[in-house]
C-alpha cells in the first residue's frame, strides 16, 4: 500500500504514468457494508478537486466518492456494474472506481500516506 495515497473521505488514489486510479479504502467498505449498486462518471468529465463523481450504494447507505484531485475522468470500471462486490472484497484492487489524468499529477503526492491515512482512521474509532 505504500504507493497509494489518500484522501479525509476514505478515498485511495494509486498514480501511474500520469494516470491516478481512485477507490474507496478498506475502512470505508467495512463501513458501508455489502455493496450492492456502482455510479460510475461518464468518461471525459471534468472534475475539481472534492466534487462527488461516483456514488456507491450499500445495504447500510448511499455515498458519494468524491474526486481526489482535479482533472479528467478517462475511463471507469464497468465490470463494478456486474460486480458491486468486488469492492468489498478488493477495494484496492479490482474494486477501483475510475482512471483520471490529473491537471497536475503532483498534487496526488499532497495527499495523505499510508501511515497519515491509518493514524486518522484510528481517531474515527
Amino acid at each position: 500500500m505504500s504507493d497509494l495515497r489518500f484522501t479525509q473521505d476514505h478515498e485511495w488514489v494509486r498514480l501511474e504514468g500520469g494516470i491516478a486510479t481512485v477507490g474507496i479504502t478498506d475502512h470505508a467498505q467495512t463501513a458501508l457494508g455489502d455493496v450492492v449498486f456502482v455510479e460510475l462518471p461518464e468518461i471525459g468529465r471534468e472534475v475539481v478537486v472534492g466534487e462527488a463523481c461516483a456514488v456507491v450504494e450499500s445495504v447500510k447507505a448511499a455515498s458519494d466518492i468524491f474526486a481526489p484531485v482535479a482533472g479528467k475522468i478517462v475511463e471507469v470500471n464497468a465490470a463494478l456494474t456486474d460486480n458491486p462486490g468486488a469492492i468489498n472484497s478488493e477495494p484496492t484492487g479490482a474494486g477501483w472506481f475510475f482512471r483520471m489524468a490529473p491537471v497536475d499529477p503532483g498534487a496526488v503526492g499532497d495527499l495523505l500516506d499510508a501511515a497519515t491515512y491509518a493514524a486518522f482512521v484510528e481517531t474515527l474509532a
